[in-house]
This record gives structure tokens, sequence and C-alpha cells, in this order.
């Protein structure tokens, strides 16, 4: 027994319903969010027509890792779209900027180069989250895609309904690019004679896949992190011999750690110029290395490590996880003092600041203490749902410094203080700079914020709350024409 209202729209579940029921409510709240999901790449495309870029703005783009350029957030054939438009989105969705930019980048790829993608999911064919892993293959393939190129591979997902996997994918990505030589040839300029016959002029293979990545978004509570790389085939030989070695050392020195983690401890003492060599001079024939040691420390840790702590017995008692502000993860307090007492290990100790009290100086450059505490107080950029680490931000003076007041007699509005101070990310820093959002400080590491079309965010360490959204515009009703009555 389904009620109606639940079937067809927005409503309560009832709660006499029984399998048969459960199952159809689900689908049909599924088909919902289908069409939800639908509707706001639709919308989010609409935003983009109402902000092309002007004189004064950016496109907006996506800066790519290690590289020295930019990519559009769209491909070849797409509008541009001003970059101080998305973070509003990105607020009212409850999203970061760059997911709200990936939103935007995606709907204009499916609405412009993969138009029958498009059509099938909204006619509810094809789920929105699978249209946009098509669209995310295609904005930042290499070499770029032509509108050709994409329009071909639109042709083919559509075809199934975007049911591909990621190889397949890739393997039409590799197809389009070959089918339509998008390929920048890269043979040298031979001399007269040379046989150049065979040289095979395809930038796609030719294109360096080598990387070494660490997933730094998932790291687990004790410490572990994934690395993923590509290496040439004789540096992963070389490699894979140098960690089986150091492996079979580890346990030739006592070591009961199963293979995988001497494998990985290896690993780790390649990276800190193999400080397992260290250990040689321990229950060996070897003499001792000196005291003070001349090797340069290969490891240095800065830990900024937040601990709950009791008092008993005059003694300091220490709970069993600590809160690392790098990646803002927890860690076991025994996984750090194993990575502090490793051998080499240079281990800095920085004085406890003391962040309930009020620095401030006369000046407009902010001194390391008063950016320390800065850091230590908001942990990450404290615009709506960023996350970007604080101390790779700028400090901006919320109510900004006024250089000529000093030298006009009239008191420092916007003060060098903890209290009208804040990290910015660059991108966010920018924004306030530059446009109408606008924020106060309320109280420490607490700020709200007002948008340019008047929405208000609460940031606190807690993350974002929306608070309530700006009324609707009133709109008056067209008037009416009186019908004559009948006689």
């Amino acid at each position: 027994m389904i009620d109606t209202q639940v079937g067809l729209g927005a409503g309560e579940v009832t709660d006499d319903l029984d399998a048969a029921g459960l199952l159809a409510t689900l689908r049909a709240s599924r088909l919902r969010e289908n069409a939800e999901a639908a509707r706001q790449l639709d919308l989010a495309a609409r935003w983009a027509d109402l902000h092309p870029p002007e004189s004064i703005h950016d496109a907006a783009a996506f800066t790519v890792p290690g590289v020295d350029h930019e990519e559009p957030i769209a491909g070849d054939g797409c509008p541009l779209v001003t970059e101080f438009c998305i973070p509003e989105l990105g607020a009212v969705l409850g999203i970061s900027t760059t997911a709200a930019k990936k939103l935007i980048g995606h709907a204009l790829e499916l609405r412009h180069r993969l138009p029958r993608l498009w059509g099938q999911v909204h006619a509810g064919q094809v789920p929105a989250w699978r249209a946009r892993l098509v669209a995310e293959t295609t904005i930042h393939a290499f070499p770029a895609l032509t509108p050709e190129a994409a329009g071909w591979i639109d042709t083919q997902v559509a075809a199934v309904a975007g049911k591909v996997g990621t190889a397949q994918l890739d393997r039409l990505v590799a197809e389009a690019i070959k089918r339509y030589d998008l390929s920048v040839d890269p043979r040298p300029e031979f001399e007269a004679g040379e046989d150049h016959e065979d040289f095979e002029a395809d930038q796609y293979l030719n294109h360096d896949a080598r990387h070494v990545t660490f997933d730094t978004r998932h790291v687990h509570y004790d410490g572990l992190m994934r690395m993923e790389a590509e290496l040439d085939l004789a540096d992963a030989y070389d490699l894979d011999a140098a960690i089986a070695h150091g492996a079979a050392t580890l346990k030739a020195l006592g070591s009961t750690a199963p293979l995988g983690a001497r494998r990985a401890s290896a690993l780790g003492d390649l990276a800190r110029t193999q400080t397992a060599l260290d250990l040689h001079t321990q229950g060996t024939s070897m003499p001792a290395a000196p005291t003070g040691d001349h090797l340069p420390a290969a490891r240095e840790v800065v830990l900024h490590v937040h601990l709950d702590a009791d008092f008993a017995d005059n003694r300091t008692v220490f709970g069993p996880t600590a809160r690392l502000e790098k990646g803002q993860r927890l860690a076991l307090v025994e996984q750090v003092k194993a990575w502090c007492a490793s051998s080499r290990t240079k281990v800095t100790i920085r004085p406890v600041l003391d962040l309930n009290t009020e620095l401030a100086t006369d000046t407009y450059a902010i001194p390391d203490r008063i950016r320390e505490h800065v850091v230590l107080r908001d942990r990450t950029c404290v615009f709506p749902w960023c996350t970007r680490p604080a101390r790779a931000c700028d400090i901006d003076h919320v109510i900004p410094y006024d250089h000529d007041a000093a030298a006009d007699g009239r008191p420092q509005p916007g003060p060098t203080a903890t209290s009208n101070l804040s990290p910015l990310c660059r991108s966010h820093h920018r924004l306030k700079t530059h446009t109408a959002w606008r924020y106060v400080h309320l109280r420490a590491g607490v700020f709200e914020w007002t948008s340019p079309h008047g929405h208000h965010y609460l940031r606190d360490h807690d993350g974002t709350t929306a608070l309530d959204p700006p009324a609707p515009p009133k709109t008056t009703a067209p008037p009416t024409i009186p019908r004559p009555r009948r006689p």
C-alpha cells in the first residue's frame, strides 16, 4: 500500500508499507533524486549563462598541480564563465568552490559538447552522476578534444545509455584522438637522407604518464596513506629490488613486522637517505656512531598536535588520539611517538600559544607569532565550505587596514590584531577584495558571511551553517480583465 503523494512527489512515508510498498517508494525516491540532479545541472548551466567573463574578471579555470598552466572548466566550444560567480553557487548548494566549478563545467560540457547524453539525462534515461563522469573525462582529455571528437564520443556513449566503465571510456578517448588526428607531431627535424619512415607521431602514446601520487584526502586514523605510482620499467625494477633488500635488512636486524609493513618501512628509509643503515652499527662488530653524528637529519617533523589531556597524581595523562594540523586528520598518539623516535629524525618543539589571548601590533605587516595564532585558531580558510589549510592561506584583515589613518590622526579602523584577522585562500581572498562578498568576525574563530545576493552563512570550527535565506522578491499579480456578466 503506497501513499499516492509519496509515489508522486514529496511527502512522508506511511508506517504501514509492506515490502512491495517500500520497494516502490524507494524507486520513486530514486527517480525524484535523478530528476533533481538533472535539474541542478540545467540550473547550473543557466547560472553560467548569466555570468560571462567581464573585463575586470578572469574566466574560471582549473589550476593543474605541478603544471604551469590552467585548464578551462569545460571543453572547446563551451562558453566561458567568470570565476567570481562560482563561489556563490557553491555556498548555496553547501559545497566547496572547487565542487561548484566542476558542477558548472560538467553542465556546460554536457549541454554544448555532449548533447545526446544531455538529452538522455533530462529524459531520465541516464543518471546525472554517470553523465558527469563522461564529461569529466572529455573535459580533461589530453590532447584536448575538439567539438567533433567530443561529439563522436557522445554518439558512442549515448548508444549504450551512458553505461561505460572507466577503462572503456579511456579507450573511446584514445580512439577519438586517433580518428580526428589530434596528435601533436613530435617528430624531430631529420637530416637529409635519414630514414624516418617508421617514426610514429602519436602524441597520445608518447604522452609521459609517469607519476607518483599520494592520496592525502584519505588518511587512515593510524597514520597510513595510500601512494600510487607509474615508473619506467627499469626504475620500477630497481626500486623493487631496493625495497626488497631493505625489507630483508630490517628482518635481519630483528624486525618482526610482516613483509608488507617492512617493505613500506624500507620505502620510507629510502626517502630518508636510507636511515636503516644507521641500524647496522647496533649489535654488530662495527663501531658505534660517535656522539654528535655529523650526518644531516634525514627527516624533520613539524607537527602541530592537539591533544586531550587530564591531570591526575601530579602528572599529565593524554588521550589515545591526536589531531594533526596537516590534513586535519586524527592519529594515534603512539604512532606520533614512533614517528618522532625514528632514526636521525629532527624533532622541533615549538612554544604553546594561548589562543584565548588577543595579540596585536601597530604595523600592517603580520608578525610570525600573530600569524601562527590565527592559523592554529581557524585551521582552514574561513570562507563557507572551504577546507584549504590555513597555513597555505593569506592572512586577511577582516576590516581593511587604513594606511593613511595614522598620518591623518584617525584611529585605525582595521588593526592588525587577532580579532581582525582570518585565513583566506588566495581565491577567496580575491573574492572578498573585488566583489560584494562581505564577512564579519563575531568572536574568536566565528565568522558570518553575506553573499552578493543576500545569503548568510555562519562559519566556525564545526563547519558552515546556512542561515535564513533572503526573502524571495515580491511579485505583483498582473491585472485581470473583468469579464462581462451574463444577463
